[in-house]
């Protein structure tokens, strides 16, 4: 529809075709504040988002020389906003340190020595992988554990090579029980070709991880027909056989095995930047605000002529909400509880500077009376519904919903919103037992971020030109409410009462 109005004869007709043109036509924004004041917070979003979004900050990947910018732009913006260093370490002011390390898979080789004989597996049978640089077994001890982990003794496993049969969904775990029983590396005998696979389709290719996270162990994956030729298919069957046997117990097989493999490695250091409101009441609990600096760097065709992914919506918009929230909430009164913001690094990896902030964090996680995430938020329009990433895990729903109430806003699909749960930042906070929610526009129906989805997301086109500020607008307002409410010890005690 034409938002113009037409010129018509009658005087009291022109303002009732006015007044219904203005309903049908605009958006109407909330009601909490002026709309000089949005249009306010409207400019300030834009000019972060601009910055952030810009090809000067190269799409923001950690370990790059954009990192740099990025960083000192969030740390000026905390400063200015009248924020303190929240990281409690006088030696990384305002910066908290995430060891990361990066690893692509180079070459491997694995293979049985029978008899003097070696066999070794094609790379459709057979692969091994490392983190390392480096990892060669020439000749080790094999032991064959099954399906067992647990039960297997440490002084059995320890500087061998352990055979373990595959079984999806238990196996990663099954793994990971025997790792922590010092094996020089573990073949996992899988059912065929299709499940190798898939395995490499996970496996070969570039991996971030925690240095904190890193298991040095060598994992191998071979077919089982693969397998049974190497050692014999006698003997092979009657090894699975006994593994399906109540009371089975590992066994050491009298043949040797080869596991090499290398990787391109490198370890390096990024950072979360985190700020803090100091509260009045000491020991009475903070509010937990974040959002996730990074993105993808240079993700797109060269041939098309634009290599850089900025990330405007994913995630400058989380960024630049959370940066204007501290300049409101910083302009108030003192609040009676600690405000914390963070922005955390490697959420594209994993939501690794999450988990490096839970691992070390500024403040006991059991203090944090409420975490709220922005990710993403610079898609819906205004008077769009909220998606309540979180809806149910944590005592803060009845105050959110109340607070939606007095602004009318309503809720959103909540199986979408759902459909999000462990794809953000407060879903690593939340499995720590810290009350983490993400509230949104752009979660409220899967209608709202369909195109954005489709067309922009992790690609160039999620440019700063592109961004929807109404939905953000009205979500930045609800979460001010929100933490004004939370800070304050009268309104809402530690227990959420």
């Amino acid at each position: 529809m034409d938002c113009r109005v037409m010129r018509t004869g009658a005087q009291s007709t022109l303002v009732l075709i006015i007044l219904f043109v203005l309903a049908g036509c605009a958006s109407t924004p909330l009601a909490s504040v002026p709309l000089a004041e949005r249009d306010s917070i409207a400019a300030n979003l834009t000019r972060d988002i601009n910055r952030l979004a810009s090809d000067e900050f190269g799409g923001r990947l950690p370990g790059t020389p954009s990192e740099k910018l990025t960083l000192d732009y969030i740390a000026d913006g905390f400063r200015a906003a009248g924020l303190e260093s929240g990281t409690n370490d006088p030696g990384n002011a305002w910066r908290a340190p995430v060891r990361l390390v990066r690893t692509r898979p180079l070459a491997s080789r694995v293979a049985i020595f029978r008899d003097d004989e070696e066999v070794g597996f094609s790379g459709e049978a057979g692969v091994a992988f490392t983190s390392r640089r480096l990892a060669l077994i020439e000749q080790g001890d094999v032991i064959f554990v099954g399906y067992q982990s647990e039960a297997v003794a440490e002084e059995r496993v320890t500087g061998k090579i352990v055979v373990m049969l595959g079984e999806p969904g238990a196996s990663p775990a099954r793994r990971e029980a025997l790792f922590g029983k010092n094996p020089a590396a573990i073949i996992t005998v899988v059912d065929d070709l299709l499940a190798m696979a898939e395995i490499r389709a996970d496996r070969d290719r570039e991996r971030w991880l925690l240095a904190s996270d890193e298991n040095d162990g060598v994992s191998a994956y071979v077919a089982n027909n693969a397998f049974a030729e190497a050692i014999g298919t006698e003997l092979w069957n009657a090894l699975r056989e006994e593994a399906e046997q109540p009371g089975f117990d590992a066994r050491d097989l009298d043949i040797k095995a080869r596991v090499e493999a290398s990787s391109q490695r490198r370890d390096f250091v990024t950072y979360n930047v985190i700020g803090r409101l100091p509260g009045t009441i000491p020991n009475s609990g903070a509010v937990l605000m974040l959002a996730h600096w990074d993105h993808l760097g240079e993700c797109g065709d060269d041939a098309a002529g634009d290599l850089i992914c900025n990330g405007a919506v994913d995630n400058a918009s989380g960024i630049a909400v959370m940066l204007e929230l501290a300049r409101r909430l910083s302009a108030s009164e003192p609040f009676d509880r600690d405000i914390y913001f963070v922005a955390t690094s490697a959420e594209e990896a994993g939501l690794l500077g999450a988990r490096a902030f839970v691992d070390e964090p500024p403040v006991p996680l059991d203090t944090v009376v409420a975490a709220f995430n922005f990710d993403t938020m610079a898609v819906a329009p205004a008077g769009s519904s909220v998606g309540f990433v979180g809806e149910g895990r944590t005592p803060l729903d009845s105050v959110i919903t109340e607070i939606m109430a007095g602004a009318k806003r309503e809720l959103g699909n909540r199986d979408f919103a759902d459909s999000f749960l462990q794809r953000l930042d407060s879903w690593i906070l939340l499995q720590e037992g810290v009350p983490a929610v993400s509230l949104s526009s752009t979660f409220g129906s899967e209608i709202t971020i369909s195109a954005y989805l489709s067309e922009r997301y992790h690609q160039p086109g999620d440019e700063a030109g592109t961004i929807e500020l109404g939905g953000a607008i009205d979500d930045l307002l609800l979460h001010e409410e929100l933490v004004r409410r939370i800070a304050d010890t009268t309104l809402y005690p530690a227990n959420g009462g």
